[in-house]
């Protein structure tokens, strides 16, 4: 069965479960970013919940402009919109809650998080030894005054195909880890009825909940030892949970520091 039919069935058999996210989807062969395709949609007016899929990208990217490597039928590749400008602070780790959620409950992998945004796979105790199987991509539409929309793009690895061999070790996939084959579509109908509960929550509730569950998805966020490059050198410093906005909290010699961008590495 192709990934298209996979889905088709999967996102049939739990509308009631997914709320507006993916009430209308479109697939691609072939685009260069699903994020690009969403965003350009959202600016045509496309409603909230509307799910962008490719079987591959010749242009996907992740943070701080990476590309992300996305060959064809070997991962999910999908992005969706988002009209509730409230969410706009809250998306990215929400996106992290809802991917590791859905691959949970679709597969039974207890992937983990790693802030602020990466799923990963536990092989061992420290963090290093973890690999990297998912990757959120947040972006933004924004006036003089307010967030005009949201586009929560995602991929997931599902194939060993799905990263490049000199990654081997740093990233891993679904089907890897599992030593079997994995079903994309229950894995994407998952995650957008996990993005579902997680949205609604915030919104009607604030994010207590959400930054309780991003919590429980990721050990490694508490006592774990970390760096980062400050404005003259690389810092360093214990992780220490995350603060009521969800930056992370890093307990240093010089006291507790929040880090709210970039990139943190566990040592």
């Amino acid at each position: 069965m192709t990934l298209r039919s996979e889905i088709s069935r999967a996102l049939s058999a739990n509308a009631e479960q997914r709320g507006v996210f993916g009430r209308s989807w479109e697939y691609f062969d072939e685009i260069g970013s699903t994020n690009d395709v969403a965003l350009r949609a959202a600016d045509r007016g496309a409603d909230e919940g509307c799910v962008f899929i490719a079987g591959a990208q010749t242009a996907g990217r992740g943070r701080l402009g990476r590309s992300w490597h996305s060959p064809p039928e070997s991962g999910l590749y999908v992005s969706t919109i988002l009209r509730r400008p409230a969410l706009a602070r809250w998306i990215t780790l929400a996106g992290g809650v809802a991917v590791a959620h859905g691959i949970r409950e679709s597969t039974g992998l207890p992937v983990q998080l790693k802030w602020p945004n990466d799923v990963v796979a536990v092989t061992g105790q420290a963090f290093r030894s973890r690999r990297k199987l998912a990757g959120i991509l947040a972006e933004a539409s924004s006036g003089a005054a307010s967030i005009h929309y949201i586009v929560l793009g995602f991929g997931i690895n599902l194939r060993r195909s799905a990263f490049p061999p000199e990654l081997e070790g740093r990233a891993g996939s679904l089907e890897g880890e599992l030593g079997r084959e994995v079903d994309g579509g229950a894995v994407l109908a998952a995650v957008l009825a996990a993005l579902h509960r997680v949205t609604a929550d915030v919104a009607a509730n604030g994010p207590a909940r959400l930054l309780e569950s991003w919590l429980a998805l990721s050990p490694a966020a508490h006592g774990a030892a970390v760096e980062w490059d400050g404005p003259d050198q690389v810092r360093t410093g214990l992780s220490a949970g995350l603060d009521a906005d969800g930056a992370l909290r890093v307990s240093t010699d010089q006291g507790v520091e929040r880090i709210v961008a970039g990139e943190v590495r566990w040592k």
